[in-house]
């Protein structure tokens, strides 16, 4: 049966968008409309016009719609941590829970409120929610963090698996069951729906479809991303809405048996706020007998944020590098060096992680090399490389009125990004000056490489590696000049030593470029006419 709306003339309804014009608003109604993207990095002021119990469409692919589950499904506790969340977000994120759920499966909903300061998420949140009782309030004394947060919630939930949601979803009809389903054929499946998108300005429902999902990946930065379905994945499927394999989790949404969640370790305790903890438990899933796997039946909408709308921490310590240290000394084992290379090794105090290596030791976990090779064959190793680290040019780059060594540098922080390369003054830290030329002749920084094509009119653009040479070929010769192959031109720094352009190759100065590391034996040798 399709979803009756409860107010069919309520914005929004059937995850369509809101459109709403600043200009038309009244002076005070644009503060309200301004105040609500500053507090929450997303359009309050269009939230606060939908139903709490908007209804959505099916958004299930039509083979999902016809498949039966078992009778013995395990029950959920629906764990939910929020801070300063926007009252409508909230509510109808739990109204989604509420009313999308099956009763018998549905133990619990927690809301853990993490030291929130808005009154709204104090004793009107208690008043509104004591309307129902399969919903509990924790408030913590303390700001936690979303990692220390969720262990909170988790040892008051009282449900046989355990599901995490962000305080901005919205569940959709059969989202429950197949998530469950997955868990009872096997204790060490830990499973995560579809994410679909609700858009932060218009709040309309974006979905995916089983065809058209992504699954978890990460680069050497131990920055999780997003990639196509490899090759080898699709033809281990028998059909298409099968569960898919992922190496990685966004962390976010998921469902985990609660057993099976403290059999692991649960969440490292030493990790602070947030960040890495979707990574670890990734690689112990895996490395430690489960398995990680999204479930194509299941769909959950979520409000990705552009920014964070509070502050997350005080002070200089950069809380995600010191996790993901935690997280590298831990799982990573040699490989570990790739991700210190990235700033030179300057580790920091990361703490004691004496009891999360006996954990791995106790549980008798595989190699990282194992999780490479079998899980994420796919990432691009590093070690492979012929050449690595800054490339920086032979002759000076001149920047705000002084000549400087110049390095290639470029911005881009996701494979995605279309983003013109640049030089920069070399600064020794890695990060955007990070690059690895590969055997194939792919200068690249993680999923992205330098390529050059007649859309880019000749400039260099950091793009998608796509394996297939072309645009993205590139030879380092013995006298250190980059040739792109396509192009049959050489890479150089401009005359006035601010930019770089594609010129026929000549071997001047501007021309030879000098990565950090190299291996001469691999170091190919051309001739230039």
């Amino acid at each position: 049966m399709p979803e009756v709306s409860l107010d069919s003339k309520s914005p929004g309804e059937f995850g369509v968008r809101v459109n709403i014009s600043r200009d038309s608003l009244s002076e005070e109604e644009k503060k309200i409309f301004d105040y609500g993207w500053k507090k929450n990095s997303f359009n309050q002021y269009a939230s606060d016009m939908i139903s709490v119990h908007r209804a959505l469409p099916d958004f299930r692919d039509e083979e999902c719609k016809t498949l039966n589950y078992r009778a013995d499904l395990p029950d959920t506790s629906v764990i939910i941590i929020f801070y300063n969340e926007a009252w409508s977000a909230l509510l109808r994120t739990v109204h989604s829970v509420l009313d999308r759920s099956p009763p018998h499966l549905l133990k619990e909903i927690v809301l853990v409120d993490d030291f929130s300061d808005l009154a709204h998420l104090k004793q009107p949140l208690e008043d509104y929610m004591g309307k129902f009782s399969k919903v509990s309030i924790v408030h913590s004394g303390k700001r936690l963090g979303l990692i220390r947060a969720r262990l909170l919630g988790a040892s008051r939930a009282t449900g046989t698996v355990l599901t995490f949601l962000d305080s901005h979803c919205e569940c959709t009809k059969g989202w429950l069951e197949p998530l469950l389903d997955r868990i009872a054929q096997k204790r060490s499946n830990v499973v995560m729906p579809i994410i679909d998108g609700l858009n932060d300005t218009y709040l309309h429902y974006i979905h995916s479809t089983a065809r058209m999902t992504s699954v978890g990946g990460f680069d050497w930065n131990l920055i999780f991303n997003w990639h196509a379905i490899p090759a080898r994945e699709k033809a281990r499927r028998k059909s298409v809405i099968e569960p898919v394999y992922s190496p990685t989790m966004a962390g976010g949404l998921f469902s985990i048996d609660k057993s099976y969640f403290e059999y692991l370790g649960t969440y490292d305790p030493g990790m602070d706020i947030w960040g890495g903890e979707n990574l670890e438990l990734s690689f112990k899933t895996w490395m430690c007998g489960g398995v990680l796997e999204i479930v194509l039946c299941s769909h959950v909408g979520h409000i990705f944020r552009t920014f964070i709308p509070y502050k997350v921490v005080s002070g200089e310590v950069n809380i995600v590098r010191q996790n993901s240290i935690r997280l590298a000394e831990v799982w990573l084992d040699d490989y570990k060096k790739y991700y210190y290379e990235r700033f030179n090794f300057v580790l920091g105090d990361y703490g004691d992680v004496s009891s999360r290596k006996e954990l791995r030791k106790r549980l008798k976990c595989k190699s990282f090399r194992w999780y490479l090779t079998n899980v994420y064959p796919e990432l691009f190793i590093p070690g492979a490389a012929i050449a690595s680290g800054e490339i920086r040019n032979q002759a000076m780059g001149f920047f705000n009125g002084a000549k400087k060594p110049a390095c290639l540098d470029s911005v881009a922080d996701h494979p995605d990004t279309s983003t013109s390369l640049k030089v920069w003054p070399c600064h020794n830290q890695g990060g955007n000056q990070q690059w690895l030329l590969s055997k194939s002749g792919e200068i690249r920084r993680d999923e992205a490489c330098m390529d050059v094509s007649k859309h880019s009119r000749g400039k260099v653009m950091l793009l998608t590696c796509h394996g297939d040479r072309g645009n993205q070929e590139w030879i380092y010769s013995s006298n250190n000049t980059l040739f792109h192959v396509a192009s049959n031109q050489c890479l150089e720094l401009t005359e006035d030593g601010t930019d770089i352009h594609m010129m026929p190759c000549s071997g001047v100065d501007r021309q030879v470029w000098l990565f950090k590391r190299r291996q001469p034996d691999e170091i190919a040798d051309i001739h230039v006419n």
